[in-house]
């Protein structure tokens, strides 16, 4: 829920705002068909823009934590993720994400809040978590049939304020799979396996001497199985050994089956997040349809090799 919600759904500046306007605006606007709207968002933008002066674009590029240029170094960068996709395997497809998605690509099968992405006018997002993205284009190459492996690397924007100094926007190299359920919990390991492995390989290739860890909490009793008699022993043969950590509270509800962490320093510093996810079985309409989400914060990795 979002700080300061009223009973009525409405935070206290929202009331304020349609307070201030005729009585019915709300209504009028919410029942206009989208091409409408658009249409009139649009007309307002446009006149909003027309009163700004150069002198009012400088002092909003200071200060606007939204367009602020990132704190990080292109060039370093660019040799982290172009590392990071020549260790992806051959049969993961890149896919390069648009800025924007469909508006509610996040809120309408994840609990997100839609105040913490940006909205446009036009009946659209600001890619807020490229995996909620990779996910609808999962969703749409499964119909063909084939498992899908997908990997992308986005600057996201997020509307929530993570604190002073913190920047709205940043680089998240993602992986999502999609696969057809085969029961007893073999899809899910099989999945869990391939993301666990690509990112030991990548953490041990660019990060060895920071302790990186992999942290598995489990959330479902069938896939905990697997995570020992099958996943486990992958991961052995490639030298890497996750470490359980029932004890994480975050992401409950949001992940099923299981939740993952990647962390350097000892779990001290975490660089990456992911889990399970009902995305694909939503998008597609099919409760067999397995996804499994995973992200690396790159920039996190180059202040770590530049600190």
């Amino acid at each position: 829920m979002v700080t300061g919600m009223t009973e009525d759904g409405l935070s206290g500046a929202e009331r304020r705002v349609w307070a201030g306007l005729p009585a019915g605006t709300r209504a009028a606007l919410a029942g206009l068909p989208a091409a409408d709207l658009r249409t009139a968002l649009l007309t307002v933008a446009r006149d909003r823009a027309a009163a700004v002066r150069p002198a009012d674009v400088v002092r909003r590029w200071r200060e606007d934590r939204f367009v602020r240029p990132a704190d990080v170094d292109p060039r370093a960068l660019s040799r982290v993720e172009g590392r990071l996709w020549e260790l992806l395997p051959a049969d993961v497809a890149g896919v390069e994400l648009s800025p924007v998605a469909p508006v509610g690509t996040c809120a309408a099968v994840a609990p997100v809040s839609q105040h913490r992405i940006v909205t446009t006018m036009r009946g659209t997002e600001v890619v807020s978590d490229p995996t909620n993205a990779l996910a609808v284009e999962a969703a749409a190459r499964r119909r063909h049939g084939d498992e899908v492996h997908l990997a992308a690397a986005h600057r996201v924007l997020r509307a929530q304020d993570f604190g002073p100094g913190a920047s709205a926007h940043f680089r998240l190299f993602t992986l999502v799979s999609s696969a057809r359920d085969t029961g007893s919990g073999r899809t899910e390991a099989r999945l869990l396996a391939r993301h666990l492995s690509f990112w030991h390989t990548v953490l041990a290739d660019l990060a060895r001497t920071a302790v990186p860890r992999l942290h598995v909490t489990i959330l479902d009793p069938v896939v905990g199985e697997r995570l020992a008699d099958t996943v486990r022993p992958v991961l052995a043969a490639d030298g890497a050994t996750p470490h359980d950590e029932p004890e994480r509270r975050r992401g409950r509800g949001y992940y099923v089956g299981a939740a993952l962490r990647l962390t350097l320093h000892g779990g001290a510093l975490e660089v990456g997040d992911g889990g399970f996810t009902d995305w694909t079985a939503r998008l597609t309409g099919d409760a067999k349809e397995r996804c499994l989400i995973s992200c690396l914060a790159t920039e996190r990795l180059v202040a770590e090799a530049n600190g």
